[in-house]
């Protein structure tokens, strides 16, 4: 509140003195120009009888007059300057007036040194506002850093779920910040810099405050986007004031989030400046590298890019130890899940084992995320306690998106959605290396008006070329299904065939799993930094390899596609089975998919036969059907998380 009325202090100050500045030319702009005469001028002009009245200033020894047209004039007479012109003035019929000018000297001095004044306070008053509120001027070149003392309750090693390598790692940097003496005695150096680089989510951030809290040291944290300012130095400048303070409260620890935002190859802006970034870069590289031995400060990092650092940032002598964060395993997320699951309300039926299978490649914060969903989708059905069943709804909605249960959707239409569901689970149920089905559905979720969730019996780490085939023809299953039914095809499977084609092009240019290109990976990636992603590859091959690449893409694709229609013609019976079922049910889970899915003959025909008959009664048949106008179906979701 105080700093808000100085402000509106200030700017009334600015106001007044502006209409002071102003006053004099905006009078003379209004009033018109003056015109300057010498005494013969007056007297001529006195006698003429052009002037109707004057003012007489005694003090300054000016009049200033206004003749008959509204003409303005003025002049200097001397001190001498005889006092008949009064009576000539009288005699003409001049109106006068006499002003003593009494006029008090502060308040001249105020006029004076108001210019002055008012330039000050504007420069006071900016560079109060770059500040921002509660910090002081002309400090802007002090680190951002946030202190967490030791005496604060904080994070320990307790709190982070699995990734046991890990923090077997980092338990060594906590003991030295404990015991220093220890490794001292030996001779031992700890490493000045520990780099933590993953994925977005997989604890960085969460490990570093660990780290400060099983040794109980001073823990400064900072973004590196922190550092850099509009003005130049003022980075560099915050970054030898954190490392002051950190010498100041050893032994402690440094953690710069995002280093990436200050610690990007140097020369890769255009032009190759010394910018900003590069200068706060170049002292980072100073500070760390001018610790003695017995320092006992240990500076941590977390980027998700550790390709894009300076190669000087990751030389032995500043982050000497370089640590994966990996996305955890079935076992870490079941110990993540638990953590997470610490004071809410959990029923008896959820099973951390079933939940952890049933999400790969879920970071801790996507798990994390997965049980405050779960939490609010209990609150919103006003249940005590979470069940497996808000737990596999939010996993759903993770993967695929919130329900759409609103969304009107014609029978036609809903009958190509359950076809094109079906056809991708009856293709990946006959493929030897396809991941088994978890979930089929043709309500809408986000932007799909179906989905088929497939989820592996384990975590893969490696996957082969027949694996990546069976995926092509999994994903292409779907759009087979529809021509095969419906004798056309729609724009649902716009999705698939994106993923299809991508899978397709990095087995061609990438993993070397094309026979007729061989063991190669085609396409530079080392461009420029600065162009992003999407500009960085550089093609290093021929125009006849280009096309040869092409024809291998296209015949993944093709081979993929005919294998699928091979498979669907083949069980034509059970895929109008499932998409039977998916319009009475609308979802079907992996036991049902496996019921209908069992070689019971003579069910599988009998129900298939009476569907058919349903079937032609409506728009889609078995047959090829010539239609005037193509469907347009949304595209399904095919996620295989």
């Amino acid at each position: 509140m105080k700093r808000s009325y100085i402000n509106l202090l200030i700017m009334l100050l600015l106001i007044v003195s502006l209409i002071f500045i102003v006053k004099g030319p905006l009078e003379q702009f209004v009033e018109g120009s003056i015109e300057h005469y010498d005494l013969n001028q007056f007297e001529f002009k006195v006698k003429s009888g052009e002037v109707k009245e004057v003012l007489i200033k005694n003090r300054s020894n000016v009049i200033d007059g206004t003749l008959n047209d509204g003409t303005k004039f003025t002049l200097q007479f001397p001190s001498d300057y005889p006092i008949t012109i009064k009576e000539m003035l009288m005699e003409k019929n001049v109106r006068v007036k006499t002003d003593a000018e009494n006029t008090p000297a502060w308040l001249g001095l105020i006029i004076n040194f108001l210019p002055i004044a008012l330039m000050i306070g504007i420069m006071l008053f900016f560079l109060s506002q770059i500040q921002g509120s509660g910090s002081k001027v002309l400090t802007f070149g002090k680190s951002k850093a946030k202190l967490v003392t030791k005496d604060q309750p904080g994070v320990t090693f307790k709190d982070v779920g699995g990734l046991y390598e890990t923090v077997e790692e980092l338990k060594e940097i906590a003991e030295f910040l404990e015991n220093p003496a220890k490794f001292h005695a030996l001779g031992a150096k700890i490493p000045k810099g520990v780099l933590l680089y993953g994925p977005p989510g997989s604890g960085k951030t969460l490990l570093a405050r660990a780290v400060a809290g099983e040794a109980k040291a001073p823990f400064f944290q900072i973004s590196g986007s922190e550092f850099v300012e509009l003005f130049v130095g003022v980075g560099a400048s915050r970054v030898r004031d954190l490392f002051n303070q950190a010498k100041a409260n050893e032994p402690c620890i440094v953690f710069i989030d995002e280093i990436d935002a200050v610690g990007r190859h140097r020369g890769a802006g255009i032009g190759g400046g010394h910018d900003e970034r590069e200068q706060t870069l170049n002292q980072l590289l100073v500070e760390m590298d001018g610790f003695d031995v017995h320092d006992s400060i240990i500076v941590m990092a977390a980027t998700n890019r550790p390709d894009i650092l300076d190669q000087a940032l990751l030389r032995t002598g500043r982050f000497d130890r370089r640590i994966v964060v990996n996305i955890p395993d079935i076992k870490e997320r079941e110990d993540i899940l638990r953590i997470h699951m610490k004071g809410k309300p959990v029923a008896d039926d959820v099973n951390v084992g079933v939940i952890a299978r049933q999400t790969p490649g879920f970071t801790g914060a996507d798990l994390e995320n997965l049980l405050n969903e779960a939490a609010l989708l209990t609150a919103r059905y006003n249940k005590s306690k979470i069940t497996m069943e808000e737990i596999q709804q939010s996993i759903e909605r993770i993967i695929a998106g919130p329900e759409k249960k609103s969304r009107i959707i014609s029978d036609e239409e809903k009958k190509i959605i359950a076809y094109h569901e079906a056809g991708h689970a009856l293709v990946a149920h006959y493929l030897p290396h396809a991941d088994p089905i978890h979930k089929i559905s043709v309500i809408s979720r986000g932007m799909s008006l179906g989905y088929t969730i497939t989820l592996p019996e384990q975590d893969k780490y490696l996957i082969s070329r027949l694996e990546l085939i069976d995926k092509l023809t999994q994903l292409l299953g779907g759009r087979a299904s529809e021509e095969i039914v419906i004798g056309d095809i729609t724009t649902g499977a716009q999705n698939d065939l994106e993923k299809s084609t991508k899978i397709a092009r990095q087995m061609v240019c990438e993993f070397g799993m094309s026979d007729k290109i061989g063991p190669l990976t085609l396409g530079d990636k080392q461009g420029a930094i600065f162009l992003g992603r999407d500009f960085s590859a550089h093609p290093d091959y021929s125009e006849q390899i280009a096309y040869e690449i092409d024809k291998e893409i296209r015949k993944l694709v093709d081979d993929a596609y005919n294998k699928a229609k091979d498979i669907l013609n083949t069980h034509r019976n059970k895929l109008d089975l499932i998409a039977q079922n998916l319009m009475e049910k609308e979802t079907l889970n992996k036991e049902e998919v496996e019921e209908l899915l069992k070689d019971e003959k003579e069910k599988v025909e009998e129900v298939a036969t009476e569907f058919k008959k349903d079937t032609k009664k409506d728009t889609i048949k078995r047959e090829t059907i010539k239609r005037k106008k193509p469907l347009i179906a949304h595209k399904p979701v095919l996620e295989s998380k």
